[in-house]
């Protein structure tokens, strides 16, 4: 079984067992140590990994880092395991920048088992940086990650490589994140930079305003025609392994079914699955609104996606009709609605008998 058949193996596990891995524990032997494996090392092997590895740092003595992966009989990774309940932090990490600088490893990951940050030492030599070069989730996990992943594989295992590509990674986090900003709110240079290309005139107040409203509309069209394009084929791939009903892209312009809703809506149909046939759950997207519907039923709507807005996201949930709103930080907090989707079922059950 090739990598990408092992993570999607570990995906399905973190979306259906979310709700039972409250405890650092719980994440560790679900979901960390699967994941160790994964990447093809023994964990029942202490010359590979080494569980509670402890190294004492000056005056703290004792200390332990949940997990240490050696290569070559040198500690290459150290892993810092929180619960998978945790929102993850720099101030979770404190053993790892301690041991960072006391050990031979260029490379820590803090996970609580479904999300995973990496870290090295691009910016000082020796110092763990403050920020990740690569972080990914298991539940919303991107082709890319999987590209990635390889890299840290027993087999593909090269230090002075990924230390390189690590680099790299973090200037792509870095570019991206001051994209989306200009995308959101582009800035004057910005502006004008774009309107350089096709404008000759002086850049007045009144000009940069109006191309500052062009191209907030064109990047809006640009990265819709994409997400279309790359959805309808990842939406095919699925129906052809998967017979769960997922709505196909509606052709009107004014939609777009994006990869947070579909994974919203896989968790969903995972919490669903506990009381009834997941393949009674479906998606059916809508211009303000994603719904998910019991037998694609509009009278039987078990949960409303409101994933349109930049910086803000809710989840709706059912009492009879009236639907409740619940601001969601990331995707995976919709475990934390659980029972009040499970209720809606019940509710929807009941009326049907």
């Amino acid at each position: 079984m090739d990598l990408a058949a092992r993570l999607a193996d570990l995906q399905k596990r973190s979306i259906e067992h979310r709700e039972y891995l409250l405890t650092e524990q719980a994440a560790k032997t679900a979901l960390v140590m699967p994941f160790i494996q994964t990447l093809g090392y023994d964990v029942f092997n202490p010359a590979e990994v080494i569980p509670e590895y402890t190294a004492d740092v000056g005056t703290k003595k004792g200390e332990k880092v949940d997990y240490a992966i050696c290569d070559k009989g040198k500690v290459s990774i150290l892993i810092e395991c929180k619960p998978a309940s945790a929102e993850l932090n720099i101030n979770h990490a404190g053993q790892l920048f301690r041991y960072f600088s006391v050990t031979e490893a260029r490379l820590a990951i803090l996970t609580n088992g479904v999300v995973y940050q990496f870290y090295s030492d691009i910016d000082n030599p020796n110092k763990m940086d403050d920020k990740p070069f690569f972080t990914f989730a298991l539940d919303h996990l991107k082709g890319a990650d999987t590209r990635i992943l390889e890299k840290f594989t027993k087999n593909g295992f090269d230090i002075d490589q990924i230390v390189h590509e690590a680099g790299q990674l973090k200037l792509q986090s870095q570019i991206r994140k001051a994209l989306e900003r200009e995308f959101a709110e582009p800035s004057e240079e910005f502006v004008r930079l774009i309107a350089s290309h096709v404008y000759e005139g002086r850049f007045t107040s009144a000009v940069l305003d109006q191309y500052r409203h062009l191209l907030t509309g064109t990047i809006s069209t640009l990265i819709r025609d994409l997400v279309n394009e790359r959805l309808s084929s990842a939406l095919n791939a699925s129906k052809s392994v998967d017979d769960t009903p997922v709505a196909p892209l509606t052709t009107d312009d004014d939609i777009v079914t994006t990869e947070e809703e579909i994974s919203g809506f896989r968790i969903v149909q995972a919490i669903a699955s506990k009381l009834i046939d997941p393949k009674r759950v479906v998606m059916r997207d809508a211009k303000s609104y994603c719904a998910i519907l019991i037998d694609d039923n509009n009278r039987k709507t078990l949960a409303r996606l409101h994933f349109n807005g930049i910086t803000t996201k809710y989840v709706g949930t059912f009492t009879d009709k009236a639907e409740q709103r619940h601001l969601v930080a990331d995707i995976t907090d919709i475990y934390k609605l659980s029972e009040l989707i499970e209720a809606r079922i019940k509710e929807i059950c009941a009326d049907e008998s």
